[in-house]
């Protein structure tokens, strides 16, 4: 704030013009970006960056803003009014164009939703009061869009807390009571547990609920050998394989001895390794954290707010709190959506590794969270061998694709600014006032050259494929290739006839390539002008 001469204070004259008003509106804007940054937007943003920085930064901006005007206009006089409304028109105007590209994104299509119409009549039927209706949209599946035009801070979708599924609903069930003194198993598994009898159940009081869950989440962890084979060279690569092996220690763990111990409750045609995972990915794609009437934090599934897709820039962006006058869980708006238009939902701040391997989908339009961490050393040596510290205020350091970065030039190159300083200390290229113009050409070639050093390889271990279009075929593999972390494949043409799960696998392969090659294009960019 001090570096850009701003302040959280702002003084807005009764009488000035439009353009001075609209010039002061920028200024609060720019402090409210800073005020709203994450960690991670810290570390990117440049020394003369005023943003936006991205679209949940520029929504939360906007909205504090929105709300103090609001405050404002319901207790001003008639002439403070007219200010207040312009400046409040015009910040509405800046949140209905947060987020527009990627909307026309998706493609709705028809496609019959009996089930998920069931769902909402069976919602409505307990208190769910929603503004929203079920649609198809392309490489999406369900979704839900305003059936109404909905204003910033109106709510669209109401749940009331009878009908969300957390451990306070498990502790009244026959699970709870039974295994609350077995092998200290936790709550969160009681919970999978759970879910696994409850999908069978036709008496259950979340039949409606169940019915409209698919038989297959799609996920990364359901990914097929030819899938793993594609992301070989990847950190999702492992990051799956070791997801995959807990949780198949887990179920391990667990069966056949509670199907020994309690077999009325754990049939053995229930609790299988496919519908253990069913359940597991059920938790992971859909719960939420929330915090009920209780006071308590708890993870959660929340019926028909399942339905609701994820976007970077989200219409709903904070919620999470049972509203205790009315014990309902709300969803209110953070930009405008009008009738027809789908209605997105913040996941969170999850890089796409997070999404596919939890979610089972990569979101459209540039995801700020897609980063590459780094692992760096933080000491360097002496010419005598001794460890000399180096001490930098980021002791964590990533990369994404230089696309997103402002400032493609000197000093940066669209490289963050904290890495280039990491390293210009590490390798003993320091600059000061004094230091001499050919010698900051030298020491940032010096960098440039040793981040060359690092992702070259990464982008050799990331190949262009040969044809732009491929599929897997299937593959036999022994059991060990597995645990080897080395999975054979071959390669056949066409890549639009291939499984779901290699299509995805093969999307994230392309977004790692092309993060990578931004950072070696930029090295390279800048090396010809130093």
């Amino acid at each position: 704030m001090e570096s850009r001469n701003l302040s959280c204070s702002f003084h807005v004259p009764i009488s000035c013009s439009a353009a001075y008003t609209l010039k002061l509106l920028d200024q609060m804007i720019q402090a409210a970006r800073i005020v709203h940054m994450d960690e991670l937007e810290l570390y990117f943003a440049g020394d003369d960056d005023v943003g936006p920085f991205s679209a949940r930064n520029e929504l939360e901006s906007l909205n504090i803003l929105f709300k103090i005007m609001n405050k404002l206009l319901v207790t001003s006089n008639a002439g403070a009014k007219e200010v207040l409304q312009m400046l409040q028109n015009e910040i509405v105007e800046r949140l209905r164009s947060v987020g527009k590209s990627d909307d026309a994104q998706m493609v709705s299509q028809t496609q019959n939703h009996d089930a998920e119409d069931s769902l909402l009549k069976w919602g409505e039927h307990h208190g769910v009061k929603s503004k929203l209706r079920i649609a198809f949209f392309q490489g999406a599946g369900r979704g839900m869009v305003a059936s109404e035009n909905i204003c910033v801070g109106d709510t669209a979708l109401e749940i009331p807390e009878s009908l969300i599924i957390s451990e306070e609903l498990l502790c009244q069930s026959e699970v709870f009571l039974a295994l609350k003194d077995f092998n200290n198993i936790t709550s969160e598994t009681m919970l999978l547990l759970w879910s696994m009898r409850e999908r069978y159940n036709l008496s259950s009081k979340f039949k409606a609920y169940f019915e409209t869950l698919p038989a297959n989440f799609n996920t990364g962890l359901s990914f097929g050998i030819d899938a793993l084979a594609a992301l070989e060279g990847t950190l999702l690569f492992y990051e799956i394989m070791q997801s995959k092996q807990h949780l198949r220690q887990q179920y391990d763990d667990l069966f056949p001895l509670l199907c020994k111990n309690f077999p009325e409750m754990f049939r053995k045609d229930i609790c299988t390794w496919d519908n253990f995972l069913w359940a597991c990915e059920l938790w992971y794609s859909n719960s939420m954290m929330v915090v009920l009437s209780s006071g308590k934090l708890l993870t959660c599934l929340v019926p028909v707010a399942g339905l609701l897709n994820h976007s970077v820039s989200p219409h709903i962006l904070n919620y999470g709190r049972v509203d205790e006058a009315t014990k309902c869980l709300k969803f209110p708006l953070s930009r405008p959506c009008d009738a027809g238009e789908q209605c997105f939902l913040s996941y969170g701040k999850h890089p796409g590794s997070h999404l596919v391997t939890f979610y089972g989908f990569l979101p459209g339009g540039d995801n700020p969270y897609d980063v590459i961490p780094l692992d760096l050393d933080t000491s360097a040596d002496e010419e005598d061998g001794a460890s000399q510290s180096v001490s930098t205020s980021q002791t964590t350091h990533m990369v994404r694709g230089t696309w997103l970065s402002r400032s493609g030039g000197f000093p940066t190159y669209g490289l963050p600014q904290p890495l280039l300083s990491h390293l210009r200390t590490a390798l003993g290229c320091d600059r000061n006032e004094s230091t001499a113009e050919t010698d900051i050409k030298e020491n940032d070639r010096v960098v440039l050259e040793t981040l060359l050093s690092i992702f070259n390889p990464m982008l050799e271990e990331l190949p262009e494929p040969d044809d732009s279009d491929w599929c897997y075929t299937q593959t036999h593999f022994c059991v060990g290739a597995i645990h080897q972390h080395h999975l054979p494949v071959h390669l056949i043409s066409c890549r639009e006839s291939a499984s779901w799960d290699v299509k995805l696998a093969l999307d994230y392969k392309d977004l790692q390539r092309r993060i990578i090659s931004s950072i070696v294009t930029s090295c390279m960019s800048a090396l010809e002008n130093v």
